[in-house]
């Protein structure tokens, strides 16, 4: 149950930041800036070209001592930036669907670019990209297992810890994968929910 909890926490954390820079990475792509749009490209190219593990690894290894970070927020950090590229992509496919007439009638009303995305544009992308996202957040509750090679204590960690005690290899991992696969059922059922209320009210 202890692992349980520090599985839950990362995976939550990870899911808000991964949100934020799916959101913000998808934005950059669209926008009119060379820079911002280059930037995002060599973002996206550099993380969906790696393994996770190794980027886990040198965020862990390499970047976490440079500015002074933990083990947990080195996991949450690279689990957030490796979900987060193909996040963008769900973002990005979510606003190029809006039709142009929708940021027409955003700027005919006098509003800038800000004001078309918060209150036009994403209103309208939400309910069309809550499927793909759902499975992302799915992916990544499994994805949180590999930081337990890097010692922190989660679900998989302490699994290990208990077999290394007990030598009940199988019952343990059976436990495991239950657990994760419960979580990720319940996940699953709520998001679906969620996507269909925002689909009745859209």
């Amino acid at each position: 149950m202890e692992g349980l909890g520090v599985t839950l926490e990362i995976t939550g954390l990870s899911f808000v930041l991964t949100f934020i820079i799916g959101l913000g990475t998808a934005i950059m792509r669209l926008s009119g800036s060379f820079t911002a749009k280059a930037i995002a490209r060599i973002y996206l190219e550099i993380i969906r070209n790696t393994p996770l593990l190794i980027q886990l690894f040198f965020i862990y290894f390499v970047a976490a001592p440079i500015i002074g970070i933990n083990g947990f927020w080195a996991s949450v950090i690279a689990l957030s930036l490796f979900e987060g590229a193909y996040a963008s992509e769900i973002f990005r496919a979510g606003i190029t669907s809006i039709d142009r007439g929708q940021w027409e009638a955003a700027f005919s009303l006098g509003g800038d670019k800000k004001f078309a995305y918060i209150n036009v544009i994403l209103p309208q992308a939400v309910p069309r990209i809550a499927p793909p996202l759902a499975g992302q957040a799915i992916a990544l509750v499994k994805d949180s297992a590999l930081v337990s090679t890097v010692a922190i204590y989660d679900l998989t960690m302490q699994g290990q810890s208990i077999i290394s005690e007990t030598f009940l290899t199988f019952e343990i991992w059976f436990i495991v994968a239950a657990v994760y696969l419960s979580i990720t059922l319940l996940l699953s059922w709520v998001l679906d929910k969620t996507a269909r209320k925002f689909k009745s009210e859209w």
